[in-house]
């Protein structure tokens, strides 16, 4: 799968844009604050929908205007796709496949999976577990969207049951609402906690791998999957009865708080190395090579699953790796088509053989770089 070409009009400092891009390899060189980002942003949505940098849709508009345009035909294995994205700083957004509007923005699936490396990515190492929540949850989303629709039933019904906590009903009428509302919980969390667990398996298993090789064997990675809800097998019924009885036993704290205390919206993702908590232990450089050999395993996982590497998308970060590291990301290359970003070209020396697409930018304007 690759985008052939862009299609950017008032798109945060972009006026009128139009690329053809290369289907391997598309290097933006530019200084600090110029736009490069804003192309790797601009992809991300036309796959997802959403950016990965905000979640304030009218962020993504040029400031003096009212509205913007994302438009990118995509090759899906035999089929070309043209996906519209138009953005509204009064109304919500309007999203188009081959001319075709989707009547909600949750009924995308463009088929075009994407994986951003950036520097904001350590995060997901030293930050809180939101961060990593949301890690799995957009990754599981692009493969599987069936995912994406429990992960939104679910938060609608712990919204409301959250409310339901906050409302001070009379204790009879809150207790029969609230054994409505935890059956439902329970049985669209527990789809969800087994997807996130199925996932972390197998990303553990291969990022073992990968990180041995970036380290020369001096590292052992390691990720599991660290839930609110005791269960000692992955079975649905040991995790539903689990489940429901953690949210009887938490109820009365969970009525003084207002809010639900234990669920896969509490869960995270830990991750070790060499037997030790990273969050705690691994310092910068560590954290850029566990980030990277993360997002290199999700690059091989989303092959196994679809049959078809994703668009790999390199925010600025190449230049920050060692010649190692830079020489075992360039493997991956051959198999994606691969966006990068920096501030200087004499960072890109390896890549050079490739015969890369290469573009500058400055203050919105983008040239081909013979």
């Amino acid at each position: 799968m690759n985008v052939k070409n862009l299609r950017l009009i008032n798109f945060r400092n972009y006026n009128n844009v139009y690329l053809e891009l290369d289907d391997k390899l598309n290097i933006f060189i530019g200084k600090n604050a110029q736009g490069k980002t804003n192309l790797l942003e601009a992809i991300y949505v036309s796959a997802t929908g959403k950016s990965f940098r905000t979640n304030r849709d009218r962020e993504l508009i040029n400031f003096n205007k009212k509205e913007a345009y994302i438009g990118s035909k995509v090759q899906i294995g035999e089929r070309e796709k043209l996906i519209e994205i138009k953005l509204d700083r009064i109304a919500p957004k309007r999203i188009k496949i081959n001319k075709l509007e989707l009547k909600k923005q949750k009924e995308l699936n463009s088929g075009l999976n994407v994986v951003v490396f950036s520097p904001d990515d350590l995060s997901l190492v030293k930050g809180s577990p939101k961060e990593r929540r949301l890690f799995l949850d957009t990754s599981i989303s692009q493969v599987k969207p069936v995912y994406r629709y429990n992960l939104n039933r679910y938060n609608k019904i712990l919204i409301q049951r959250n409310n339901l906590l906050k409302a001070g009903k009379s204790k009879k009428d809150l207790v029969n609402l609230l054994d409505i509302f935890d059956m439902q919980l329970v049985k669209t969390g527990t789809d969800i906690i087994i997807s996130r667990f199925n996932f972390i398996d197998k990303l553990s298993k291969v990022a073992l791998n990968i990180h041995n090789r970036l380290t020369l064997n001096k590292e052992k990675l390691l990720l599991n999957y660290d839930s609110s809800i005791s269960f000692k097998n992955l079975n649905r019924q040991e995790i539903e009865s689990s489940f429901i009885k953690s949210l009887k036993e938490n109820r009365y704290k969970d009525m003084l708080t207002g809010s639900t205390s234990t669920g896969p919206h509490r869960d995270d993702m830990k991750i070790y190395i060499n037997n030790m908590d990273s969050r705690t232990f691994a310092s910068q450089g560590q954290q850029r090579t566990i980030v990277l050999t993360i997002k290199l395993s999700e690059v091989e996982i989303i092959y196994k699953d679809t049959g078809s590497y994703p668009v790999l998308l390199l925010d600025d970060v190449f230049s920050e790796l060692d010649s190692d590291r830079r020489k075992y990301l360039i493997s991956f290359f051959k198999n994606t088509q691969t966006f990068i970003t920096s501030t200087d070209i004499e960072n890109l020396d390896e890549l050079m053989d490739s015969n890369p697409l290469m573009f500058t930018i400055e203050n919105g304007n983008i040239k081909y770089k013979e």
